[in-house]
């Protein structure tokens, strides 16, 4: 049975892989306008091409960061999902002669 330590890692790395992804994503876009912009208004030039490799890269980074959270969802899913004592107190057993 792995410690309990590994699924507290897992979830904090699931947790900003999510972030990290949100963040890319908005990369990706950003990068979509400014080549889209910059290839309109100045086909060819050296800013376009800027623009294209950066998103190739925020892609490439977003691609990245799916594929391990995707690779990590089962790792989480497969646990208790809440940690916390029990609410209620267990009542001690006796035996009885």
């Amino acid at each position: 049975m792995a410690p309990k330590t590994d699924h507290v890692v897992t979830l904090r790395a699931v947790r900003q892989l999510r972030r990290i992804r949100a963040f890319y994503a908005a990369g990706v876009l950003l990068w979509t306008a400014a080549a889209a912009w910059t290839g309109w208004t100045r086909p060819a030039s050296r800013q376009m091409w800027v623009s294209a490799l950066l998103l190739a890269v925020f892609t490439g980074l977003l691609v990245t960061a799916s594929l391990w959270l995707q690779r990590l969802r089962p790792a989480v899913s497969n646990g208790p999902t809440h940690h916390a004592a029990r609410r209620h107190a267990v009542a001690p057993r006796h035996a009885s002669a």
